[in-house]
């Protein structure tokens, strides 16, 4: 079931009154995927310094990456992780060379 299911089923048995101890665990599974996502987005909020700071304008792999920072990124922070960051959430930060293997380096 979608997220906004959820909440608009809660709304309704809020409004209604009816089955408040079902109300009461949709809220709780809420608040937990909610939970959830805010510790994942301050585990790429701490990680973003140490990834950006190693790049330079010398164009480098994610694993060529990965390897100069893996011991300085929070706990569980993984090369995949450090791919999707720098493709999506810092993309406009991070200078793109496309090749046989993509290659990414600091934006001037």
């Amino acid at each position: 079931m979608k997220k906004v299911s959820l909440q608009s089923l809660v709304a309704h048995l809020t409004e209604t009154g009816a089955l408040p101890e079902i109300r009461d665990e949709i809220v709780a599974e809420l608040a937990k995927g909610e939970a959830k996502a805010q510790a994942n987005r301050d585990l790429y909020a701490e990680a973003k310094d140490i990834v950006l700071g190693a790049l330079s304008d010398t164009p480098v792999t994610v694993a060529e990456l990965y390897e100069e920072v893996k011991d300085a990124l929070p706990e569980g922070f993984s090369k995949g992780k450090v791919q999707y960051a720098i493709t999506r959430l810092w993309a406009d930060e991070v200078a793109k060379t496309e090749g046989k293997v993509n290659t990414y380096s600091r934006k001037v």
